[in-house]
């Protein structure tokens, strides 16, 4: 898990978290797109969808992967899911 001078507290990483991992990992890591259907967001979907992680931490916040998928536009895991099934390539 990256430090929390890289995470963005909606969900995420901030700019100097994809700056770390772009120079640390080499990989070039793009802001979260809220709408659309582009490939990128459908692959996001797709993935964060189907996670077996919980939505709450036990205190009752919400935990990583809910506030990662707010930042992407959903409100759920499922309905991550319905959007990756619906906008999947064919």
């Amino acid at each position: 898990m990256p430090k929390k001078k890289y995470q963005n507290p909606k969900g995420g990483l901030n700019a100097a978290g994809r700056k770390y991992y772009k120079r640390t990992e080499g990989s070039n890591l793009k802001r979260p797109l809220k709408t659309g259907t582009s490939g990128r967001r459908v692959s996001f979907a797709a993935r964060f969808g189907g996670m077996a992680r919980p939505m709450k931490k036990k205190n009752g916040e919400p935990s990583r992967l809910a506030l990662a998928l707010k930042a992407w536009g959903f409100s759920s895991k499922e309905a991550a899911r319905n959007f990756a099934r619906r906008n999947k390539k064919k």
